[in-house]
């Protein structure tokens, strides 16, 4: 192009047309872009090259350099990275891999993208009740459960939080179970200066708006060896031989074929655009930055609440791991025992207060229709931690900006409303 496109001259425009959130005084998340993070994707829409190409490979590379990990594939969302995983894991060309009617470990406290995999793969899915006060699985409660035909763990990182990972990777590794980190929510968080996502054999992470960075939907996959990384390029593209390492042997042993077209193994089209990662790469750049700013929003809203006089232990707050440096996106909250009647009213609330809240993940998923669908054979009564959650908690956003005075005194009152809702009941 003659004239460059520069960030100053679309400022002025982004104002016009960018619209805040009017529904609600205080969403889930005030502003996921930045105009830099916007003036990336116009970038590589202007170049032309929107579907994945150079930008993809850069975030990818640097994904994985700084979460210490030695491969990451982007795909584009969350959810695909939870099926690429697993399908991977379970592929023809994976020496330590599952078959149909293994069973598979999973918290009753799951996304419905985390499960759904599994049981598209062929595998039993056998649920494990969760810590109400973590959100997370007890290492102990996971162990006991398995037998000999476990064989994969599929073990999710619930908003910010882990359980004892180092505890369940060593006897995964020692039985041979496939260990797949769902890391969707807890991007950035270390478990003994380890990255979460980075001790099993995949570890999934979501680019969702609300989320701890934002692409507007996209996903990574991340792995250490470099057999599965191939595994993971190719059926992430329709199972082609396009940008593997063995590209040219593969040509040698099917010289008739198309070298442009040829098909090694099974695969689906989870391919990002670079527009996507384009924006994930800008935000990716203050991932740092926004885990702190998280973390004081949250510790500032903790304790204005139990200093105002209306306090009166009406809310149970999250439990961290000791080990764990939390990354959250969220702020989980629990309701007293003494308040559980009052959930619905305080969320309706909430939302003519313009406070945004939503459930943690699903609650009790044997709970849900679609169990009883599938017919898991699991009582929905044998985990009460899950129903604990499901009946007492929701979660409310964190912002990526500190969070002003007019918003933390909004959510204090709106919050401590719950005592009044209680008198006119």
């Amino acid at each position: 192009m003659n004239n460059p496109l520069k960030l100053s001259d679309l400022n002025s425009l982004f104002k016009k047309y960018r619209k805040k959130n009017l529904r609600f005084k205080y969403p889930l998340l005030e502003d996921a872009f930045s105009n830099k993070d916007l003036f990336e994707a116009i970038k590589v829409i202007m170049s032309g090259q929107l579907t994945m190409s150079k930008k993809t490979l850069e975030f990818e590379k640097k994904f994985a350099k700084k979460i210490k990990s030695n491969y990451a594939v982007m795909v584009n969302s969350g959810s695909s990275a939870n099926l690429l995983a697993t399908f991977a894991a379970c592929n023809p060309g994976r020496k330590n891999r599952f078959r149909k009617g293994d069973e598979a470990l999973i918290p009753a406290l799951c996304w419905p993208t985390s499960l759904w995999p599994l049981v598209q793969a062929g595998l039993k899915p056998k649920f494990v009740d969760v810590d109400p006060l973590t959100l997370n699985v007890r290492a102990t409660d996971i162990i006991k459960k398995i037998n000999k035909k476990t064989k994969v763990i599929l073990l999710i990182h619930v908003l910010g939080n882990s359980t004892e990972i180092d505890l369940i990777y060593k006897v995964a590794k020692k039985k041979k179970i496939i260990l797949i980190e769902d890391t969707c929510e807890s991007l950035g968080a270390t478990y003994n200066r380890k990255f979460l996502g980075t001790f099993g054999d995949f570890g999934t992470y979501s680019f969702y708006y609300s989320h701890q960075i934002s692409s507007g939907e996209g996903g990574m996959v991340v792995c250490n060896r470099f057999d599965d990384y191939q595994l993971l390029l190719s059926m992430r593209a329709h199972g082609w031989s396009r940008n593997l390492k063995l590209q040219k042997n593969i040509e040698k042993y099917y010289p008739k074929l198309d070298k442009r077209f040829i098909f090694v193994n099974s695969g689906f089209n989870l391919r990002p655009t670079d527009i996507t990662a384009s924006i994930g790469n800008s935000q990716f750049s203050r991932l740092d930055k926004f885990i702190s700013i998280r973390k004081k929003n949250r510790e500032k809203i903790i304790k204005s609440l139990k200093k105002s006089k209306k306090w009166n232990n009406q809310y149970e707050f999250l439990k961290i791991n000791k080990k764990v440096n939390p990354s959250f996106f969220g702020f989980p909250i629990i309701i007293s025992e003494k308040y559980k009647h009052l959930k619905k009213r305080l969320l309706l609330k909430l939302e003519n207060l313009g406070v945004e809240s939503r459930p943690i993940i699903s609650g009790n998923f044997l709970n849900q229709p679609a169990a009883k669908l599938y017919k898991f054979k699991q009582n929905p009564n044998s985990f009460p931690n899950s129903q604990i959650i499901e009946d007492r908690g929701f979660f409310i956003g964190l912002h990526t900006k500190p969070i002003t005075n007019v918003n933390l005194q909004l959510l204090i009152k709106s919050l401590l409303l719950i005592d009044s809702l209680d008198k006119k009941s």
